[in-house]
């Protein structure tokens, strides 16, 4: 080859390959210009794992953004979202038990809408049980062991709980653990035949492991029916406007999050579950990204 043309011929592969380089790294700038999105939620809820689970995935494969998942109380949960150190909460109960928080933080926050429309909290107890309201309770003082069996200290059931056992002058004392401690406690007692009350939650597992029954509540110290919000710090409106996209129309219907909660329940990791759930249900998915990118 003369040396001319070999010199010809080297500049117009070293002009390529340039070009090649040029255009890897700038497909991997913009992929890597986006941001991480941090989660939180509460680990010892079943419900708030699996629905931050379920959005995690599909903001990773749907969206192309990283997450990272946070397990905190829930108070630390919406501090962190108020200051920024979180952007975003898939797991406010509102209006009522995570209402404090609410009052508390609405100025540093912004609600994007609800994603479980037809949640409740209050006082279960095995369906057998002859109570059926939070006011036939003190007379059955002594069935029941004069306890009630609860979750995290700071969560809003707990703080509602202690509420009612003033407002229906109740002997018992309320014994905070976890909700795992809770359900297994619930599940020795149901085992042994025995009454027992924790404070409880739906959506939520149990209710399709165990045939049980919330107490009722005359003076609606537990409130009515709650719903449960996507709240997010306001930045993320500009660090990742897909994804705030997707949070406004990310809305379980009725029944769906139980098979991600009893998958996870019987032992397959929450993250599979997820998965197993989204390809199973691709067109709810199209609905909730459709726009978002």
């Amino acid at each position: 080859m003369k040396p001319l043309k070999r010199k010809m011929l080297c500049g117009a592969l070293g002009a390529a390959l340039v070009v090649a380089m040029s255009a890897s790294f700038s497909t991997g700038a913009v992929a890597d210009t986006k941001p991480t999105i941090k989660i939180g939620y509460v680990e010892g809820w079943d419900d708030s794992v699996a629905t931050s689970n379920v959005a995690k995935r599909v903001i990773e494969k749907r969206l192309g953004y990283q997450v990272e998942l946070v397990p905190v109380a829930a108070g630390m949960m919406w501090q962190g979202v108020a200051r920024g150190d979180l952007d975003a909460t898939l797991s406010a109960w509102l209006p009522v038990t995570q209402g404090a928080y609410w009052d508390k933080f609405k100025t540093q926050v912004k609600d994007l809408g609800v994603n479980f429309p037809d949640a409740k909290i209050g006082l279960i107890v095995p369906a057998s049980a002859p109570a059926n309201s939070l006011a036939d309770l003190e007379a059955q003082k002594a069935a029941f062991g004069g306890r009630i069996v609860g979750i995290d200290a700071g969560a809003g059931v707990m703080k509602k709980t202690a509420d009612a056992i003033k407002a229906y002058n109740l002997d018992y004392q309320l014994m905070p653990s976890s909700g795992a401690a809770m359900t297994a406690e619930l599940a020795r007692e149901i085992q042994a035949n025995k009454p027992v009350i924790v404070t409880g939650w739906a959506p939520h597992w149990m209710f399709a492991k165990w045939k049980l029954k919330f107490l009722d509540d005359p003076k609606k110290v537990f409130g009515e029916a709650e719903h449960v919000d996507n709240v997010i710090n306001p930045a993320l409106e500009t660090k990742a406007p897909p994804v705030v996209s997707f949070l406004k129309k990310f809305q379980w219907k009725p029944g769906e999050i139980d098979s991600v909660m009893l998958a996870t329940q019987n032992g397959t990791k929450p993250d599979a579950a997820a998965d197993a759930w989204i390809a199973a249900h691709t067109d709810r998915v199209d609905s909730w990204v459709s726009g978002a990118k």
